[in-house]
C-alpha cells in the first residue's frame, strides 16, 4: 500500500467502496486521515463497519469539515443526473478528486505515462510497461488496468507509472501531472455521461492540459476531434506534440509503423498485435519509449515480444482446429470492429447491454462473419440488423452460445467473442464475461 504522508490529521471522504475505494479508504486511513465513507449498496457499507470506518451519508454538513471528496469514477457526478452527494460536495465547497490524484500526492518524484482514447488503452498501458521493463526500467501499469494504483508502492525517483485512465478520471484529475501523455482515439462512447461528443473531448483532453511543460504529448489523428485538438497543442507550443496515424509524424498501416526517420517495424505475424488498431497501439508506445530516451532497435525488439493482454483478442484454444478468442474488452462497436478486421471465417459472439450506436458500424465486416451468435439484452436489437445479411442464432446465454458455435465451426474457422456490448446484464464486468468464456473453451477442450 502506497503510504499517504499529507493525509495525516486531516479528513476526507471516500464515495463509492468498489475496489478503489477501498484501497483510497484503507490508504488514507493508514496515513493517519479521519476517514467517512459512504456507498450506495449495503454489502459495502456493512464491509466499511467492519473495516472501523466511520459510515454516514455525506450531507453537506458532514462535507464541510473535510479536505476532498475520493469520488468513485462510477458513479455520475453531474450527467445524466448527479449524484445527491456530489452536489451536496459542491454546495459544502469541496473538490472531488479520485485515487489518482492521491497517487500523484503520494509519489511526486516518479515520472507518468498516462494513456486515454476510446479503445485501446489497455492493450497500449500493457505495451508500454512491457517495453518499458524489457529496457530496464522499473515501470507499472496502473490506473483502470490491473489493481487500484494504491495498492502497490511509492516507484519515487527513477521508477514510471503507466496508467491507463478513462474519461471518468480524466474528468476529474487536478493533482496528476504526467511527463508523457497518450491520446489515442475519439469515437461515440459513455455520452450518457459527458452529454455529447464535446463533451465527451473535453473530459479527455483534461489529460493533455495536465502534461507538464516541456512534456510529450502524443495523439492518434485519424479522427477529426484528436486531429484538431494536436494542432491546437502544437500551436501553443508548451510541450512537444508527436502525431500517430496515415498523415502523421509516426505512420500506421495494416500491417505495422514507420517512425519519423524511417524505420520501420513489421508486425505481421505478431499474434498479439494483429490489425490495424494495434499498429497504432505499437506506434503510441513507441513513441513513448523514445521520448524517455530509447533507441529504435531496442523498443522494436522490445514491442515484437510483447505476449498480449487478457480478455483483448486473447487466444485460448485451438481445438480441433477451430481457434476460440476472447475480445470481451470489445464493449463498444468500434472496440468489435478491430477484431473483426483482424480474422475470417468468424463464428461471432455479441450482445449484452447495448451501447451508443448499436453494431450498424459494423456492416463492412458482416462478410468476415460465418455465423453470428446473440446474447443479452440486446440481442433482438442486434438481430434485426444482422437480419438478411448474416446469419443468427439467439442464443440468449453465453454457455449457450459457445456451445452453439462449437457444434457449427469448422477447422480453420474462429469463434471470436467480441461483444460490441457491456456486460452488465449478465455479469460483474467485462473481465467476468471473458472468465466465463474461457472456463467454458477450456471444457469443450477437456471433454475432447
Amino acid at each position: 500500500m502506497i503510504d499517504l504522508p499529507f493525509a495525516k490529521n486531516r479528513s476526507y471522504a471516500v464515495m463509492g467502496l468498489g475496489r478503489t475505494g477501498k484501497a483510497a479508504a484503507r490508504a488514507l486511513k493508514a496515513g493517519g486521515a479521519t476517514v467517512f465513507v459512504w456507498d450506495d449498496g449495503e454489502k459495502a457499507r456493512t464491509w466499511a463497519v467492519a473495516e472501523g470506518f466511520t459510515v454516514t451519508e455525506l450531507t453537506e454538513e458532514v462535507l464541510r469539515g473535510v479536505d476532498d471528496v475520493v469520488w468513485s469514477p462510477g458513479i455520475p457526478h453531474s450527467l445524466p443526473h448527479p449524484h445527491p452527494m456530489a452536489e451536496a460536495a459542491r454546495d459544502a465547497g469541496v473538490d472531488l478528486i479520485t485515487d489518482i490524484d492521491l497517487l500523484g500526492r503520494a509519489d511526486p518524484d516518479a515520472k507518468v505515462v498516462a494513456i486515454t482514447g476510446t479503445n485501446g488503452k489497455s492493450t497500449t498501458t500493457a505495451l508500454i510497461a512491457h517495453v518499458l521493463t524489457e529496457l530496464g526500467e522499473m515501470a507499472k501499469a496502473g490506473g483502470n488496468i490491473g489493481m487500484p494504483v494504491l495498492e502497490g508502492e511509492a516507484l519515487g525517483k527513477g521508477g514510471i507509472h503507466v496508467l491507463e485512465l478513462s474519461s471518468y478520471q480524466t474528468e476529474l484529475l487536478r493533482d496528476l501531472s504526467p511527463e508523457i501523455a497518450v491520446f489515442l482515439n475519439l469515437t461515440p462512447d459513455h455520452l450518457d455521461r459527458h452529454g455529447d461528443m464535446s463533451g465527451y473531448l473535453a473530459a479527455k483532453a483534461r489529460l493533455m492540459d495536465a502534461v507538464i511543460d516541456g512534456g510529450v504529448q502524443i495523439l492518434g489523428i485519424d479522427q477529426e476531434p484528436t486531429a484538431a485538438l494536436a494542432a491546437t497543442l502544437d500551436a501553443e507550443e508548451r510541450t512537444v506534440v508527436l502525431t500517430v496515424g496515415e498523415e502523421g509524424q509516426i505512420t500506421i498501416g495494416d500491417d505495422g509503423f514507420t517512425t519519423p526517420d524511417g524505420s520501420r517495424l513489421d508486425l505481421t505475424g505478431t499474434a498479439a498485435l494483429r490489425g490495424r488498431h494495434n499498429a497504432q497501439n505499437a506506434a503510441a508506445a513507441f513513441a513513448a519509449a523514445a521520448a524517455l530516451g530509447h533507441g529504435t532497435d531496442a523498443i522494436f525488439a522490445a514491442i515484437r515480444s510483447f505476449p498480449g493482454l487478457r480478455h483483448r483478442q486473447e487466444i485460448v484454444a485451438t481445438i480441433d482446429g477451430v481457434t476460440y478468442i476472447n475480445d470481451t474488452k470489445a464493449t463498444n462497436a468500434e472496440a468489435a470492429a478491430t477484431a473483426l478486421s483482424a480474422f475470417d471465417n468468424i463464428h461471432w459472439i455479441a450482445g449484452g447491454r447495448m451501447k451508443e450506436g448499436g453494431i450498424g458500424s459494423l456492416a463492412p465486416f458482416f462478410p468476415r462473419i460465418n455465423h453470428a451468435y446473440l446474447i443479452g439484452e440486446c440481442a433482438m436489437e442486434f438481430a434485426a440488423t444482422l437480419q438478411g445479411k448474416v446469419g443468427y442464432d439467439l442464443s440468449e446465454t453465453l454457455r449457450a452460445a459457445v456451445a452453439n458455435a462449437h457444434d457449427r465451426a469448422h477447422a480453420g474457422e474462429v469463434v471470436l467473442l467480441s461483444p460490441a456490448a457491456a456486460s452488465f446484464d449478465q455479469f460483474t464486468g467485462f473481465e467476468a464475461r471473458g472468465d466465463a468464456f474461457r472456463d467454458l473453451v477450456h471444457g469443450l477442450k477437456e471433454a475432447g
